[in-house]
């Protein structure tokens, strides 16, 4: 009986060690899998750089020009990519008046080409 106890408190800690253990190789799986083209990366030697491609196994990574193919596992952090944010167009309602104006002035201009 005495010498359950230990057993039974070595067995409890065992397994909540493993199960901490499990959910921090379990996040950087998921981690690893979620790169993509354009996220800034560190990877364990600490080199900077841009992905530049992502394969089942390896990644390229642009630094300032250099490109260079680490294995995936080789990364240590993550840091997602900035987009670029591109202007959307947008259309300018103009009343029929001011469009009527507008017409106007460039007719003169035209013919003042001419």
């Amino acid at each position: 009986m005495e010498l359950l106890i230990p057993i039974v408190l070595v067995g409890v800690m065992w397994f909540f060690m493993s199960r901490s253990t499990k959910k921090q190789q379990q996040e950087r799986q998921n981690t690893l899998n979620a790169m993509k083209t354009g996220d800034e990366v560190v990877t364990i030697g600490g080199l900077h750089g841009v992905l530049s491609e992502v394969n089942d196994k390896t990644v390229v990574l642009d630094c300032e020009g250099i490109y260079l193919e680490f294995e995936k596992s080789a990364v240590k952090t993550v840091k997602p990519g900035t987009t670029a944010v591109t202007d959307t167009a947008q259309t300018e309602i103009v009343p029929e008046a001011a469009a009527e104006k507008t017409e106007a002035v460039e007719d003169t201009t035209e013919a003042d080409k001419d």
